[in-house]
Protein backbone atom coordinates (compact mmCIF):
# COMPACT_ATOMS: atom_id res chain seq x y z
CA UNK A 1 0.00 0.00 0.00
CA UNK A 2 2.80 2.63 -1.27
CA UNK A 3 0.06 5.31 -0.48
CA UNK A 4 -0.65 4.87 3.03
CA UNK A 5 -3.78 3.62 3.64
CA UNK A 6 -2.73 1.40 6.36
CA UNK A 7 -1.40 1.83 9.96
CA UNK A 8 1.94 2.86 9.76
CA UNK A 9 4.70 1.15 12.52
CA UNK A 10 4.94 3.49 15.67
CA UNK A 11 8.47 5.10 17.03
CA UNK A 12 9.45 7.76 19.14
CA UNK A 13 8.84 8.48 22.82
CA UNK A 14 7.55 5.50 24.05
CA UNK A 15 8.55 2.96 21.42
CA UNK A 16 11.92 1.24 22.90
CA UNK A 17 13.43 -1.96 22.88
CA UNK A 18 14.06 -4.33 20.08
CA UNK A 19 12.30 -4.16 17.15
CA UNK A 20 11.13 -0.47 18.35
CA UNK A 21 9.82 1.37 15.10
CA UNK A 22 9.23 -2.24 13.15
CA UNK A 23 5.59 -3.00 12.59
CA UNK A 24 4.30 -5.24 14.74
CA UNK A 25 1.54 -7.95 13.73
CA UNK A 26 -0.61 -8.21 16.33
CA UNK A 27 -2.34 -11.43 16.74
CA UNK A 28 -6.06 -12.15 16.16
CA UNK A 29 -7.67 -10.83 19.58
CA UNK A 30 -9.35 -13.53 21.15
CA UNK A 31 -13.05 -12.52 22.74
CA UNK A 32 -11.76 -10.67 25.93
CA UNK A 33 -12.85 -12.47 29.62
CA UNK A 34 -15.49 -9.41 29.73
CA UNK A 35 -17.46 -10.14 26.51
CA UNK A 36 -20.78 -11.78 27.04
CA UNK A 37 -22.64 -13.78 25.44
CA UNK A 38 -26.68 -12.64 24.93
CA UNK A 39 -29.25 -15.51 23.82
CA UNK A 40 -31.91 -14.98 21.96
CA UNK A 41 -35.20 -16.29 22.59
CA UNK A 42 -34.72 -18.85 19.86
CA UNK A 43 -31.46 -20.28 21.68
CA UNK A 44 -28.78 -18.62 19.22
CA UNK A 45 -25.76 -16.63 20.85
CA UNK A 46 -24.44 -13.35 20.11
CA UNK A 47 -21.39 -12.04 21.52
CA UNK A 48 -21.99 -8.53 23.15
CA UNK A 49 -19.27 -5.97 24.47
CA UNK A 50 -19.58 -5.55 28.07
CA UNK A 51 -19.25 -1.50 27.80
CA UNK A 52 -21.84 -1.03 24.95
CA UNK A 53 -23.71 -4.60 24.27
CA UNK A 54 -23.34 -3.71 20.68
CA UNK A 55 -22.09 -6.84 19.03
CA UNK A 56 -18.75 -7.95 18.79
CA UNK A 57 -17.24 -8.24 16.15
CA UNK A 58 -18.69 -4.95 14.49
CA UNK A 59 -17.57 -2.65 11.85
CA UNK A 60 -16.82 1.06 12.88
CA UNK A 61 -14.73 3.79 11.26
CA UNK A 62 -11.77 5.98 11.74
CA UNK A 63 -13.65 9.78 12.74
CA UNK A 64 -10.53 11.54 12.47
CA UNK A 65 -7.18 11.49 10.46
CA UNK A 66 -4.99 10.09 13.22
CA UNK A 67 -5.61 7.39 15.44
CA UNK A 68 -3.19 5.84 17.83
CA UNK A 69 -3.83 1.79 18.31
CA UNK A 70 -2.04 1.03 21.90
CA UNK A 71 -0.77 -1.99 23.05
CA UNK A 72 -3.38 -1.76 26.01
CA UNK A 73 -6.36 -0.18 26.73
CA UNK A 74 -4.65 2.91 28.51
CA UNK A 75 -2.78 5.89 27.72
CA UNK A 76 0.33 4.73 29.42
CA UNK A 77 0.62 1.35 27.13
CA UNK A 78 2.59 1.78 23.86
CA UNK A 79 1.66 2.94 20.71
CA UNK A 80 2.04 0.18 17.80
CA UNK A 81 0.17 1.67 14.94
CA UNK A 82 -0.62 5.29 13.88
CA UNK A 83 -3.75 4.65 11.31
CA UNK A 84 -3.96 8.48 9.18
CA UNK A 85 -7.18 8.01 7.32
CA UNK A 86 -10.34 9.57 8.53
CA UNK A 87 -13.27 6.68 7.48
CA UNK A 88 -11.11 4.06 7.59
CA UNK A 89 -13.35 0.80 8.45
CA UNK A 90 -11.92 -1.49 11.46
CA UNK A 91 -13.23 -3.89 13.03
CA UNK A 92 -14.02 -4.01 16.77
CA UNK A 93 -13.37 -7.10 18.39
CA UNK A 94 -13.26 -6.33 22.20
CA UNK A 95 -14.44 -3.31 24.97
CA UNK A 96 -12.40 -2.08 28.10
CA UNK A 97 -14.19 0.92 29.89
CA UNK A 98 -13.37 3.54 26.74
CA UNK A 99 -10.81 1.62 24.56
CA UNK A 100 -11.76 -0.37 21.83
CA UNK A 101 -9.62 -3.08 20.31
CA UNK A 102 -9.72 -2.44 16.55
CA UNK A 103 -8.02 -4.77 13.78
CA UNK A 104 -7.70 -3.06 10.42
CA UNK A 105 -8.05 -5.37 7.08
CA UNK A 106 -4.37 -7.55 7.86
CA UNK A 107 -5.60 -8.34 10.90
CA UNK A 108 -3.41 -5.28 12.57
CA UNK A 109 -4.04 -2.80 15.38
CA UNK A 110 -4.32 -2.44 18.76
CA UNK A 111 -6.67 -0.50 21.66
CA UNK A 112 -8.27 2.79 20.78
CA UNK A 113 -10.05 5.26 22.57
CA UNK A 114 -13.72 5.17 21.51
CA UNK A 115 -13.63 8.81 20.82
CA UNK A 116 -11.79 8.46 18.27
CA UNK A 117 -14.22 6.20 16.50
CA UNK A 118 -17.40 6.82 14.33
CA UNK A 119 -20.36 4.04 13.85
CA UNK A 120 -20.39 5.54 10.31
CA UNK A 121 -20.12 2.46 8.38
CA UNK A 122 -17.46 2.66 4.96
CA UNK A 123 -15.15 0.23 3.23
CA UNK A 124 -11.98 -0.33 1.78
CA UNK A 125 -11.77 -1.21 -1.62
CA UNK A 126 -9.81 -4.37 -2.03
CA UNK A 127 -10.42 -5.25 -5.80
CA UNK A 128 -8.24 -2.92 -7.98
CA UNK A 129 -10.54 -1.07 -10.56
CA UNK A 130 -13.86 -2.43 -8.83
CA UNK A 131 -16.73 -2.17 -11.02
CA UNK A 132 -19.85 -0.57 -9.60
CA UNK A 133 -22.77 -1.52 -10.89
CA UNK A 134 -25.92 0.81 -11.96
CA UNK A 135 -27.79 -2.78 -9.77
CA UNK A 136 -26.49 -5.52 -8.00
CA UNK A 137 -26.38 -7.76 -11.10
CA UNK A 138 -22.73 -9.09 -12.65
CA UNK A 139 -25.38 -8.01 -16.41
CA UNK A 140 -25.66 -4.42 -15.09
CA UNK A 141 -24.24 -1.41 -16.31
CA UNK A 142 -21.12 -0.11 -14.72
CA UNK A 143 -21.50 3.09 -13.89
CA UNK A 144 -17.73 3.74 -12.04
CA UNK A 145 -14.77 2.16 -11.50
CA UNK A 146 -13.26 2.52 -7.99
CA UNK A 147 -9.12 1.75 -7.50
CA UNK A 148 -8.08 -0.60 -4.43
CA UNK A 149 -7.24 1.36 -1.34
CA UNK A 150 -10.40 3.90 -2.12
CA UNK A 151 -12.57 4.52 1.29
CA UNK A 152 -15.78 4.39 0.63
CA UNK A 153 -19.54 5.13 2.24
CA UNK A 154 -21.27 1.87 3.14
CA UNK A 155 -24.96 1.78 2.16
CA UNK A 156 -27.64 -0.69 1.56
CA UNK A 157 -26.56 -4.59 1.30
CA UNK A 158 -27.91 -7.46 0.31
CA UNK A 159 -26.45 -11.12 1.00
CA UNK A 160 -23.84 -10.88 -1.92
CA UNK A 161 -23.70 -7.13 -2.99
CA UNK A 162 -23.17 -3.64 -1.39
CA UNK A 163 -24.21 -0.19 -2.59
CA UNK A 164 -21.00 1.99 -2.50
CA UNK A 165 -20.24 6.11 -2.62
CA UNK A 166 -17.63 7.84 -2.98
CA UNK A 167 -15.94 10.41 -4.83
CA UNK A 168 -19.27 11.76 -6.51
CA UNK A 169 -19.88 8.53 -7.50
CA UNK A 170 -22.31 5.33 -6.41
CA UNK A 171 -23.27 2.09 -7.25
CA UNK A 172 -23.42 -1.77 -6.49
CA UNK A 173 -20.55 -4.16 -5.79
CA UNK A 174 -19.80 -7.75 -5.13
CA UNK A 175 -18.95 -7.90 -1.64
CA UNK A 176 -15.81 -9.78 -2.24
CA UNK A 177 -14.55 -6.49 -3.14
CA UNK A 178 -14.47 -4.64 -0.09
CA UNK A 179 -13.64 -5.04 3.40
CA UNK A 180 -15.77 -3.72 5.84
CA UNK A 181 -18.79 -5.46 6.07
CA UNK A 182 -19.36 -9.48 6.77
CA UNK A 183 -20.02 -11.92 3.94
CA UNK A 184 -23.83 -12.60 5.25
CA UNK A 185 -24.65 -9.47 6.49
CA UNK A 186 -27.59 -7.34 4.92
CA UNK A 187 -28.09 -3.77 5.81
CA UNK A 188 -30.84 -1.42 4.49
Amino acid sequence: MAWGAGPVAADGPGAEGPGAGQPVRLAQAAPSADAQISRTPEGGGTMRGPVTNLPLPRYVSLKGGEGNARRGPSLSHRIDWVFRHAGMPLRVVAEFGHWRRVEDKDGAGGWIHYALLSGVRTALVVEDMAELRARPNMEADVVARAEAGAIVRLGECNPDWCRISGGGERGWVPKSAIWGVDPGEVRD
